[in-house]
């Protein structure tokens, strides 16, 4: 996943195209900031990508101090193989077991061959010829026909649709001989052979049984380790995706914060009047509105305690910045609630001398575009 994502140098404008009072030039700079808070979401998406990982890789496992250690110490993180590296050892161990699997087969072929060289082998090296023998009532009986032939051809087949371990075709086996006993009388030939020769196949699978048993063992164990240290070379990729974007939010919020700037300089003083409108919107909120509204008065004031039983906001101690913010917030908020009270009409009008003067018109406009910019983090995280 790519973390380059290209942010404007918005230090670079023209302040004279900000001061520039057409409506062209307004747009333009209304566009500028669209165009740096899509980057913002963009990065943001990508966070929550990282954090749903994190959050799925929790439930799991790598609860160990091993797991947990590697994502926070950089030294440890360059000593854990990439994920592409993971993946040729696991194409290389899957490799590897293939070929042991492959020997046990062969080992097991033997053993079939002795079955099927035994004098009483012949009724099953064939599918059971049903219509020959009018058998009508077979299919009733056996679910899943089975043969020496069949399994012969499974074994040598190299499309990919032969047996993948020795213990499917020691079920296939077992299946010839069961379904022999099942059909026929206990007491006929073909009962009587099938159990015969399924007691002499059970003796010889029980030589080779540990070998199955030990390199399954050991598949096991390959096969835990390799997820094992998936997730470690997951989390660490993340990890470092993570600082990326984290630098990349920080230098993005620096350049949001020069243009917040530049602009609040260029736009008209909230007036008293407005304040104290303002101030009584406030009072209008609903409790989490009203939460997230101290919030944005705490961002410029680190001293301001926005979680206090008791609040003492003094308006006309904020910035500018602060207050076209708040003016903004609250005017959204209220509309949200469906809200037509004359106290939202009144943050919606400015004085009678503002709407005949459409310089400050076009001003007003340059503050909405960057008053509704979201704000970002307000110092950068520590890696």
């Amino acid at each position: 996943m790519s973390m380059e994502v290209p942010i404007p140098d918005v230090r670079n404008v023209e302040i004279g195209n900000i001061a520039n009072d057409t409506a062209a030039g307004i747009e333009g700079f209304r566009h500028h900031v669209d165009k740096i808070s899509g980057k913002v979401d963009k990065l943001e998406q990508r966070a929550n990508e990282i954090e749903q990982f994190y959050s799925s890789t929790s439930k799991k496992q790598l609860s160990t101090s091993k797991g947990s250690s590697i994502v926070k110490d950089k030294d440890k993180e360059k000593h854990i193989p990439s994920i592409k590296k993971q993946q040729q050892d696991a194409s290389r161990r899957e490799a590897a077991a293939a070929k042991r699997m492959q020997e046990l087969m062969r080992q097991f072929g033997t053993i079939l061959r002795q079955i099927m060289q035994h004098k009483w082998a012949w009724p099953f090296m064939e599918p059971v010829d049903v219509e020959g023998l009018k058998l009508h009532d077979y299919y009733e009986v056996i679910d899943k026909p089975m043969d020496f032939s069949t399994i012969k051809n499974q074994m040598e087949a190299k499309d990919g649709t032969g047996y993948k371990n020795v213990r499917e075709i020691c079920a296939d086996v077992r299946l010839v001989f069961k379904n022999a006993m099942k059909y026929n009388d206990e007491r006929s030939d073909v009962h009587v052979m099938a159990k015969t020769l399924l007691e002499k196949f059970e003796e010889k699978w029980l030589q080779l049984l540990p070998k199955v048993t030990e390199e399954e063992k050991r598949r096991e164990e390959e096969e835990a380790e390799a997820q094992f240290d998936m997730q470690l070379a997951q989390e660490a990729a993340h990890a470092k995706m993570a600082r990326d974007l984290s630098d990349e939010l920080f230098e993005l919020d620096v350049h949001l914060e020069d243009l917040r700037e530049l602009v609040v300089q260029k736009c008209r003083k909230i007036t008293t009047e407005e304040k104290r409108k303002l101030g009584a919107a406030l009072t209008k909120l609903s409790p989490e509105d009203l939460t997230k509204a101290l919030e944005i008065v705490a961002q410029s004031n680190p001293c301001f305690q926005a979680t206090a039983e008791e609040v003492d906001l003094d308006m006309d101690a904020q910035t500018e910045s602060t207050l076209w913010r708040l003016k903004f917030f609250v005017k959204d908020a209220l509309e949200a609630q469906g809200k037509t009270s004359a106290v939202a009409v009144g943050l919606n009008n400015n004085n009678g001398n503002d709407n005949n003067n459409s310089n400050n018109k076009r001003k007003r406009e340059i503050c909405d575009a960057i008053a509704k910019t979201v704000k970002k983090k307000s110092k950068k995280p520590s890696s």
